[in-house]
């Protein structure tokens, strides 16, 4: 099952590579990572998406919360969560692909960022599946680069108000 942990920490130099370095210790994988500032400055949230059951999930969680600059760890997995990925994707386009492109993109609510003489970069955001299945779409025109930042997320205001008992609180 997939894992979404949202690790609040301190933002200092450093911690990324111990929370990185503490799932390669224990042989967890990190499907994705993203980092950013939170709310309050000097804090950072780090949204890590990884596979288990609910005993690897729990194990994460503890040995996460054993390092001094984590604060706050939440399972989300199973939580009303707002999950968001962005996508730039670079695509191979000519004068007869182009219009063809450009009505796929269409229902996807995607912002072209550049154009070139043989290419397009379009940017997506959304969930992980609305992102693949673009990827899908444009694959057969030929996709020259793709780049990914992993899943952000934050629960939802009505998971908030209710119990928070798969949180983990240092």
């Amino acid at each position: 099952m997939e894992r979404t942990l949202s690790v609040l920490v301190n933002d200092r130099p450093g911690v990324l590579a111990r929370v990185a370095g503490l799932f390669s210790r224990r042989d967890f994988n990190i499907a994705s990572i993203t980092v950013g500032a939170a709310e309050e400055p000097g804090l950072s949230r780090m949204t890590i998406v990884s596979s288990g059951d609910d005993a690897t999930a729990l194990q994460i969680m503890r040995q996460l919360d054993k390092v001094i600059e984590v604060i706050q760890v939440t399972d989300i997995s199973k939580d009303p969560a707002v999950k968001r990925e962005l996508a730039l994707i670079k695509v191979t386009t000519n004068k007869t692909t182009r219009p063809e492109i450009s009505h796929i993109l269409e229902p996807f609510r995607v912002a072209i960022v550049d154009v070139g003489h043989g290419s397009l970069t379009v940017q997506v955001t959304g969930s992980g599946e609305k992102v693949d299945a673009l990827i899908g779409l444009l694959r057969p025109f030929g996709i020259l680069e793709i780049a990914r930042t992993g899943v952000t997320a934050l629960l939802r205001a009505v998971a908030q108000e209710e119990d928070h008992s798969s949180e983990v609180v240092s």
